[in-house]
């Protein structure tokens, strides 16, 4: 068993980081190991929400079926995360901080069969993983209030805005 931490600051007010990162679909935005992400389970997104994923390890689909195990807005998503050789289970948790938000996450990586003796390689390459994804996030989530990337999604929402039949946004 693997234990992987750790925290960086998004500059993003904490209700829209939460929102984002409960709905496992938005992750293929900021993980590139992560291809498709599909919720199985109907709205809302809360404990005992189920999504299917594929993640490209060593360059070949591995399916991955996570489960929301907790769920606390704006504050903490726990999630389970099951695949072929292994489980992850763990949280992300975020506080308000004056710039926007602090980032947690903590998650436990427990291995099968024969690669539950290259724990600590795990622990090593699951850090600098999480690492990667979560700026990922950071990256995504901040350009997305620039001045460009605003005009941008305004220029996008006025021309998609007579296609939207009665939804909400």
């Amino acid at each position: 068993m693997s234990r992987i931490r750790g925290t960086l600051d998004i500059a993003r007010p904490v209700e829209d980081v939460f929102d984002f990162v409960a709905d496992q679909r938005n992750e293929p935005a900021y993980n590139p190991r992560m291809t498709a992400s599909t919720m199985l389970t109907n709205d809302p997104i809360g404990v005992g929400t189920r999504f299917a994923a594929t993640m490209l390890s060593r360059g070949k689909p591995l399916h991955v079926m996570i489960e929301v195990t907790g769920f606390d807005r704006p504050r903490r998503v726990a999630t389970r995360s099951v695949m072929a050789g292994a489980v992850v289970e763990g949280e992300v948790r975020l506080e308000p901080t004056l710039e926007g938000t602090r980032f947690f996450w903590d998650w436990t990586v427990t291995l099968g069969g024969p690669g539950r003796f290259a724990g600590p390689a795990i622990a090593l390459i699951g850090r600098h993983q999480e690492k990667t994804i979560w700026t990922g996030l950071k990256h995504h989530l901040e350009q997305d209030v620039s001045g460009e990337a605003q005009g941008e999604k305004r220029a996008d929402a006025q021309r998609d805005e007579p296609e939207r039949h009665g939804v909400d946004g």
